[in-house]
């Protein structure tokens, strides 16, 4: 059932849902241990339910079921987070849950649109969350670009082409799918702001600054991250062929500066019939902590545990096609192929070629994307901050 119009006088009742799944071989060379490995997953399994009521009032929910079908993360060299390296971490069950008043001060703030969402979801902090963008393979940048899994609470303005977004969170990341946020003691604790603007359609500019306390010492005893994130978007047809483009920078640094990581990405797709092609260039230092096993970090974190700093250099192809698409269900194959080179940066222990047995690494991924009634919304802009169709992802 489609959303009645933000603001509708007397809107009834309203819910929609839509499910999202992407089953695929992935094969990475090499792996921690100098070997290589291939696994069939099931990537990104979620159920989403959007509802409305009263014309303001907006509920989001999506049910990950990632630790289920990826305990053990997905094979992804580079990434890491949560505990995992070089395996892209399982999302939490209950991945976004938000209730939202939406246009609170309706016709007084006159062309403007004021929101408060509280629940849990995204900081607004930085890019849109890898899985609605068009690779399958999550940028090694994910914790530098994104804070998500947070007890949140946002305020959001939106007035002619600018938004602005405060937002109020729990430090601590979670570490385990079951897990929920530390709200008594940590809620409150980490702010975010962001900024942006669309000064033409189809272009979005977003600057945004966090303040994080302790995200990877649940009890609260860990470093503090100060982060930076700007980027610019692009969702508008070229001529007569849909084209997407992001350019983004991220940084974090850590115990006072202490320890600094960078990020530089760039990505873009071409849409022309049922066909699309996608390309990435990542750049991005990441830590190197003390490790338990070939793919999980030492936690709770310390900084003690970190033992040096690497940079990964990731360019990744990939081609999908929509083989069945309708507005109720879609099946879109796909192909994707990422080459990189990781290079030590600065001091420390940790020695690439002893774990790696070189300097270069692939990954292929076979797979293809499912979805149902929709699938995807845009993760993490809520109340003011979201636009109904304006913010469906156009190339997702």
């Amino acid at each position: 059932m489609a959303a009645p119009a933000v603001g509708a006088a007397q809107e009834r009742p309203w819910a929609r849902f839509s499910a999202h799944a992407v089953p695929a071989y992935i094969r990475a060379d090499p792996i921690p241990g100098s070997r290589s490995l291939g696994e069939l997953r099931l990537l990104q399994p979620a159920l989403m339910l959007h509802a409305g009521a009263l014309g303001r009032l907006r509920l989001l929910a999506m049910i990950n079921l990632e630790g289920a079908t990826l305990s053990n993360g997905e094979l992804a060299p580079g990434a890491w987070g949560e505990g995992f390296v070089d395996r892209r971490h399982p999302h939490t069950y209950v991945h976004e849950l938000l209730l939202s008043a939406d246009d609170l001060l309706g016709g007084l703030d006159g062309p403007g649109r004021a929101s408060i969402t509280l629940g849990k979801g995204f900081a607004p902090f930085g890019t849109d969350d890898p899985m609605i963008r068009p690779p399958l393979r999550y940028p090694v940048n994910h914790h530098l670009a994104q804070i998500l899994e947070r007890a949140v609470a946002i305020a959001a303005l939106r007035r002619g082409p600018l938004l602005v977004e405060l937002g109020l969170f729990n430090g601590d990341e979670p570490e385990r799918p079951g897990q929920w946020p530390r709200v008594g003691g940590r809620f409150g604790d980490s702010w975010s702001g962001r900024l942006t603007a669309a000064p033409m359609t189809g272009l979005e500019l977003q600057a945004s600054h966090a303040q994080v306390h302790s995200p990877e010492h649940r009890p609260g005893a860990g470093t503090d991250q100060r982060k930076w994130s700007l980027s610019g978007r692009w969702t508008r047809a070229v001529g007569r062929y849909p084209v997407y483009g992001l350019i983004e920078w991220a940084r974090t640094s850590e115990a006072r500066g202490f320890f600094v990581f960078r990020s530089l990405l760039a990505e873009g797709a071409w849409t022309a019939g049922q066909h699309r092609l996608h390309y990435r260039f990542e750049r991005t230092t990441r830590p190197e902590e003390e490790r338990v096993s070939p793919f999980r970090s030492l936690r709770p974190h310390l900084e003690n545990s970190i033992l040096g700093t690497t940079r990964w250099t990731i360019h990744t192809l990939g081609y999908e096609v929509a083989a069945v698409e309708s507005s109720a269900f879609g099946i879109r194959p796909l192909a994707e192929l990422s080459y990189g080179r990781i290079a030590k940066v600065g001091g420390g222990i940790f020695n690439v070629e002893q774990l790696y047995g070189g300097n270069d690494f692939w990954s292929l991924s076979l797979g293809a994307r499912i979805s149902a009634g929709g699938g995807l919304h845009r993760m993490g802009r809520y109340g003011a901050a979201s636009g109904a169709e304006r913010d469906a992802m156009e190339h997702h």
